[in-house]
């Protein structure tokens, strides 16, 4: 029997001993019991009738036989009532015994019939098996798992997980599970494992640093609050941290912040060539990245901006998990010519203002440049409540809006539930 299900058992058993205890309390002492307080009754009746026999017999109702012969059968009952005691029957070791191994026999066969356990004896068995090489592996006693515990790969895996959870408070632990993660291109669990490691330990910077590249990849090359929150935090500690100005460099170009961009590009670059040895690769990739940000900067000059509002009565209804989209297609449909994603947190006082370019073109050749030229655009926002790209019956969407050859701004307000 494995440890866990030993451990179970005990303290099912124990719980339920306890339980037979309180149960069968009343039959661990017989005794007799005087029930006084019908004793006490007794006796009252007895005196109200008495009294009653005297008033009847000084008012001349009865005679003195009649008060005679009811006095001696009333000090008759009274007399039968106090001889008699009522009594509890003691019950034996042998009745408790019974009561006290069938409680917990009966619960241990509820747990074991009423659902499907295989999945927790899988567990046990991995533990069992190869949970020693998930604790090297996650203590960084090993490297690489031996080839016998590769076989199963599901099993170490699922002692990895159980290991790194009855160890919450190791962040180590954490950075390495997020590794397996990545190894197996769980994206989102990986993220999730590096957030727990930061919160650890958010002085660690290797830690800290990992996980705002892996939110950076994972959101689409675009850095969200907390993982910008991380990069600042970062760079207050250590302010020539090339990674991360590189980072925010990056997450500033995709946000279209790109005064911000040329800012930490120009700063990184600065401290790369006065530090010593050959950085001149380093040099030409950041002037390369530079020459990038200037391209996209110029063509979002000539986007469109774009400003969301959302009514009142919409407002209640929008879910956190809800995707915001808007986007800018022909009037006679198909593909869009420009289209944004965003998490419907982007929403901040009812609105949120964006900008639409070349940028955001889901094929290099069918440019927003392009559609002004040649087609009659019409711009379009909708709140998606399951991402999809499509719209779907329960969306929330706003009047599409003509947009004019010239025209470089739109408000659009979402007000409708698609039907």
């Amino acid at each position: 029997m494995t440890p866990s299900l030993l451990l179970f058992f005990t303290l099912c058993a124990l719980l339920c001993v306890l339980i037979s205890l309180v149960v069968i309390y009343p039959w661990l002492k017989g005794r007799v019991v005087n029930d006084n307080r019908l004793m006490s009754v007794n006796v009252e009746v007895f005196n109200s009738r008495i009294a009653e026999l005297d008033a009847d017999k000084a008012a001349g109702a009865i005679d003195e036989v009649y008060y005679e012969a009811q006095s001696t059968e009333l000090k008759r009952q009274l007399l039968a009532a106090q001889a008699q005691s009522q009594s509890y029957a003691p019950v034996g070791f042998k009745s408790r015994l019974i009561v006290m191994v069938w409680i917990p026999l009966l619960a241990a066969l509820a747990y074991l019939t009423t659902s499907d356990r295989t999945s927790v004896y899988k567990l046990w068995e991995a533990k069992d098996s190869v949970g020693q090489v998930a604790d090297d592996l996650l203590t960084g006693k090993i490297d690489v798992p031996p080839e016998w515990a590769t076989k199963d790969s599901a099993a170490l895996i699922s002692a990895m997980q159980t290991n790194v959870h009855a160890n919450a408070f190791d962040a180590n632990r954490w950075m390495r599970l997020s590794e397996l993660f990545t190894a197996l291109e769980a994206k989102p669990q990986a993220l999730e494992a590096l957030s727990r490691a930061h919160r650890l330990d958010p002085d660690n910077i290797e830690i800290a640093m990992t996980y705002a590249q892996s939110s950076f990849f994972v959101n689409n090359g675009a850095l969200d609050t907390t993982a910008r929150n991380v990069l600042i935090d970062i760079l207050r500690k250590n302010p020539d941290h090339e990674g991360a100005q590189m980072l925010m460099a990056m997450g500033e170009t995709r946000a279209g912040n790109f005064t911000n961009a040329k800012a930490w590009v120009h700063k990184l670059r600065s401290k790369i060539a006065a530090s010593s040895g050959n950085r001149s690769e380093a040099l030409a990739s950041l002037d390369e990245l530079l020459v990038n940000i200037e391209s996209q900067e110029a063509k979002a000059t000539q986007g469109v901006n774009v400003t969301v509002s959302v009514s009142d009565q919409m407002l209640p209804q929008i879910k956190e998990s809800d995707v915001l989209f808007i986007s800018i297609s022909s009037v006679n449909g198909g593909a869009p010519y420009a289209v944004k994603r965003l998490p419907v947190s982007s929403i901040r006082g009812g609105s949120v203002a964006v900008s639409l370019s070349d940028l955001d073109a889901m094929m290099p050749t069918r440019t927003l440049t392009l559609g002004r030229e040649s087609d009659e655009l019409v711009v379009n926002a909708r709140i998606s409540h399951s991402g999809g790209a499509v719209s779907e019956s329960g969306d929330m969407a706003a009047n599409p809006v003509v947009l004019n050859k010239t025209q470089n701004a739109v408000n659009l307000t979402i007000s409708q539930i698609i039907p």
